[in-house]
């Protein structure tokens, strides 16, 4: 089984030597207290508690998974001893208003501790993960009162928190949602109705958990239009062990993260309270989903990360033949697997995609620091700018880092051979959880028809990818004359050329046949991940070359390493991106032409 180790030398690079967060915090209102030596301190005890706590319960809680009975679900042994002492240590409230009991730090350093948390164990994870969504839909939307009486508990940690969307009847189509929200005189709802897919619907960590639920109003037009959003607590305040009309009926038994309960959550007359306007539910939910298909994409980097830990052991210990190019280990009757190319192309795989992975949430962490500075200066034009540059951004990395992310895990296993699908050995674990990251809070199609269809068509006429390859334009001109970095550079500006080029080209095939943006986006999205993470293995290539030059905080080993993956990523990985730019221009006639019932013609 991997033992978790924090990569806290690549985080330390990233942070201090490629995005220079120190900079970043002292141009936000709530950064003051971001210091370096806070932000040290944050990261390594957050490890600590990771490497010694959190991360030995992965395996184990696998194995025991949770119990269900009569409505009651039971986590696996030690969950909630673990979860005492990440509530003890003041962990949930870390980017929350001190207002509410949290300690007032940018949103970046939530996500960076997200990371640590989620590689260390993924499922554990996931039941502060979702309370913080919760968090930030009632921050964003919810009355004063509301605040005052749910954020508190919720940012302590005492309560839990979820979202509920999913219907039996209807997945990522709201509009047929049937939960139903009767007004009451007190100005209350009674909500019926069942929802599945609850993650942390039920547990025994908190003395709470605080439901975030759409429903209809009896009067609501058909669609999504007539859909509104409701806190429907499991216990009313207060009234904390008092039946509110929220049970349990089932948990769900999963091919992977077996220890974070899934949950059928039925509302029967449930006393609940409407967030935002009436029937704008989905547009609230919203502030939900973007923080949630987030730390999904986090997911897809924390999954390669614990691979790529797992395996690189076995393969400096495993021996098998010899290497093509004469004896390695010549004191051994074989050499060490890591000798053997196929096996380094592997190896390398994942540390591109985790290493290149967290380049791209760390930068989009700042981002996010940026929209909450518009909401804490009351300056909604600058909160609407960062959140439109978020939207761009979040479907690619939902989309794509979770594709990659269970590709270094099917690699992680690869590498174990046979022993990779034995259960002992927990590389096949990491592959079953990763799973699961393609698929909820949105499947990969989602995201890529959100992305091509929403984003780049119709929002902003392929104005957020002209704004995004600026970027490339500025690196590719700016390192031409360098000759370390000019095959990069060179590489960048034609993306970038390219990446516009088919912007125009599928906008202009979309306005004669609608379904091309359909058959196209898939292509779209993942030709948009791997552009954009040549990009920012250009910026860690660029920077590790000039501490190598110059002096920089790391080992010079450190930095050596960066630019072999960089070059392995620009000439094995990047490559895949020219099939998807083919595969965006292909007419959607041969995915379309074939007639439904012909997909049984044989059976």
């Amino acid at each position: 089984m991997p033992q978790y180790k924090a990569p806290l030398r690549d985080m330390r690079f990233l942070m201090n030597e490629v995005f220079d967060f120190e900079s970043h915090y002292k141009t936000l209102p709530n950064g003051g207290e971001a210091t370096p030596d806070m932000v040290e301190a944050i990261i390594t005890e957050m490890a600590k508690l990771c490497e010694n706590t959190i991360g030995p319960l992965y395996q184990s809680g696998d194995e025991e998974g949770c119990k269900f009975d009569n409505g009651k679900v039971t986590t696996p042994k030690g969950f909630k001893e673990a979860y005492n002492d990440y509530v003890a240590g003041g962990w949930q409230g870390l980017s929350h208003p001190v207002e509410y009991g949290g300690q007032g730090l940018p949103m970046s350093l939530g996500l960076i501790k997200q990371e640590l948390m989620g590689t260390a164990n993924w499922p554990f994870a996931m039941y502060p993960g979702l309370s913080l969504g919760a968090m930030n839909t009632i921050m964003m939307h919810g009355t004063e009162e509301q605040k005052q009486e749910y954020l508190t508990p919720l940012t302590e940690g005492r309560w839990g928190g979820t979202m509920c969307l999913t219907e039996p009847h209807c997945g990522t189509d709201l509009g047929q949602m049937k939960s139903k929200a009767e007004p009451q005189a007190d100005g209350s709802y009674k909500i019926t109705g069942t929802k599945i897919f609850i993650s942390s619907g039920e547990h025994d960590l908190t003395e709470n958990i605080v439901h975030i639920v759409l429903a209809r109003l009896p009067d609501a037009p058909a669609g999504t239009r007539g859909i509104s959003l409701f806190i429907v607590p499991k216990f009313l305040p207060g009234k904390i062990g008092e039946d509110n009309g929220v049970a349990c009926g089932s948990i769900e038994h999963k091919m992977g993260i077996k220890s974070s309960a899934t949950c059928v959550m039925n509302f029967d007359g449930a006393t609940g309270f409407m967030i935002a306007e009436p029937n704008k539910g989905l547009e609230a939910m919203f502030t939900f989903m973007n923080s949630a298909r987030i730390g999904t994409a986090m997911q897809g980097v924390c999954h390669a990360e614990l691979s790529f830990q797992g395996a690189v052991p076995y393969a400096l210990d495993r021996r098998s033949m010899r290497a093509l190019s004469g004896k390695k280990d010549p004191d051994y009757v074989a050499d060490a697997i890591v000798h053997h190319g196929d096996v380094r192309r592997m190896l390398l795989t994942q540390k591109a995609i985790a290493e290149g992975g967290r380049a791209m949430l760390y930068y989009t962490a700042q981002y996010a620091d940026n929209m909450i500075s518009g909401i804490l200066e009351n300056d909604m034009k600058k909160y609407e700018q960062w959140d439109d540059k978020l939207g761009f951004l979040t479907p690619i990395l939902k989309g794509f880092l979770t594709e990659m992310g269970l590709e270094a895990s099917n690699l992680g296993m690869q590498v174990f051979g046979g022993h990779g699908y034995i259960r002992e050995h927990g590389m096949e674990q990491i592959a079953r959880d990763a799973r699961i990251a393609t698929l909820y809070e949105g499947t990969t199609g989602i995201q890529a028809l959100d992305l091509l269809g929403r984003k780049v068509l119709l929002s902003s006429r392929g104005k957020c990818v002209r704004e995004f390859t600026q970027k490339l334009v500025a690196f590719g001109t700016s390192n031409m004359s360098n000759s370390a970095m000019r095959p990069y550079a060179w590489k960048l500006l034609k993306i970038a050329a390219q990446w516009n080029y088919l912007t125009t080209r599928i906008m202009l095939m979309a306005a004669k046949d609608r379904d091309i943006v359909s058959t196209s986006s898939n292509d779209f999205l993942m030709y948009s991940g791997y552009a954009m993470m040549a990009y920012f293995w250009a910026l860690q290539a660029a920077t590790a070359q000039d501490k190598l030059d110059n002096g920089g905080a790391e080992p010079k080993e450190f930095y050596q390493s960066k630019l072999a993956t960089a070059e392995f990523y620009f000439e094995r990985l990047l490559p895949r991106a020219k099939g998807h730019a083919e595969g965006c221009l292909k007419p959607a006639k041969s995915t379309m032409q074939l007639d439904k019932d012909l997909f049984l013609f044989d059976q």
